[in-house]
This record gives C-alpha cells, structure tokens and sequence, in this order.
C-alpha cells in the first residue's frame, strides 16, 4: 500500500550545514523525549529526484541535493519555516517510478 511522503530539497551542503543539523537533531532529542517514533530521513542524492515529475524541482535545486524525507507533512511545513531556502514537495511510495522513497541515486546528475 502506497504512503504519501513529503520532503524539502536544497544543496546537500546547506542540508548538511549547521543550522539544518542543528534543527534535525533538536527534533530528534524532542521525538525520543515524548517516545515518538522518527518518521524522518535526511536522504543525500535522493533517487525520487530523478523521476520525470521533478524535473523541474531538480533543475532548480543546487547540485548535489539532499532531502529531508517524512511521512508527516506539518513537520516538513514547520520544517521549511526554520530553514527558508528549500524546496518542497510529495510523491507516493512505493510505485513504479519511486519504488523506495529512501533511496539514494548513484549514478552522476
């Protein structure tokens, strides 16, 4: 059964910077304080990118991009506020063009 997954997208290295790291691992500590299981990834060279419905999103979004990934949308809502300079969007997983939403694209963009 197919879950919808929404996401941010920016530069790897604004994701990987330390602000971004900073509000992941705050949240982090805030789930495990209220035994709130982590429905978040932070997934580098995301695979989903490379579908033909991002195009557009991959062609305005730094190279290489990275993805903070989540099954709960408010989060990456509340998420985008802190950050600003992201894009966002959703897909449904598992499908034909996005069989693992957590997958990493190997090959170069």
């Amino acid at each position: 059964m197919a879950q919808t997954y929404y996401f941010l997208a920016a530069s790897d290295r604004f994701l990987q910077g330390h602000q971004a790291q900073e509000v992941l691992e705050e949240r982090t500590r805030h789930y495990l304080a209220h035994s709130k299981a982590i429905d978040f990834w932070l997934v580098r060279t995301p695979a989903f990118l490379a579908v033909p419905e991002f195009a557009d999103l991959r062609h305005r979004c730094p190279a290489p991009a990275a993805a903070v990934v989540s099954t709960d949308g408010q989060f990456i809502l509340w998420l985008k506020h802190r950050l600003q300079y992201v894009l966002l969007g959703q897909f449904e997983a598992p499908s034909a063009a996005i069989p693992d939403p957590l997958a990493v694209h190997t090959a170069a963009r």
